[in-house]
């Protein structure tokens, strides 16, 4: 049998449900198989959904969600601000190649102004550069 995902307005009656069972003088673990829930899912929805009504969890849903997009946005942000910051530079030298980087096969990418990759990008290795061979 597959798991059933509840929506948070039938997990909120769920738990009133067992509030009622609990208050008519059952036990709550006869309630919790009353509503068709295990222990363990009454116990977590109780904790994130307790004292809520349904308008509470709908729009504490929609806060959640719209949190998600701001961090993703910001995310983004922070990412095309860095990218800008690097071009702006004006590097167009590699990065050296990081510590992971010791084998033979081991290969760096020349970047462009922009931090992408030249228009003729072919692998760059360190060890064949002109200009860090020699000294």
């Amino acid at each position: 049998m597959g798991k059933k995902r509840h929506t948070a307005e039938e997990i909120v009656a769920k738990l009133r449900q067992v509030d009622v069972l609990t208050a008519q003088g059952r036990t709550v673990a006869e309630a919790i198989r009353q509503i068709g829930v295990t222990e363990i899912t009454y116990y977590r929805w109780r904790s994130e959904y307790g004292g809520l009504k349904s308008d509470q969890v709908k729009r504490l849903k929609e806060l959640e969600m719209e949190n998600a997009r701001l961090r993703q946005a910001v995310s983004d942000l922070t990412l095309e601000r860095l990218i800008l910051k690097e071009a702006a530079s004006g590097t167009t030298e590699p990065r050296p190649p990081s510590r992971l980087c010791g084998s033979s096969d081991c290969h760096v990418w020349r970047l462009g102004t922009a931090g992408l990759p030249s228009s003729g990008s072919t692998p760059f290795h360190p060890a064949q550069d002109p200009q860090t061979a020699g000294g």
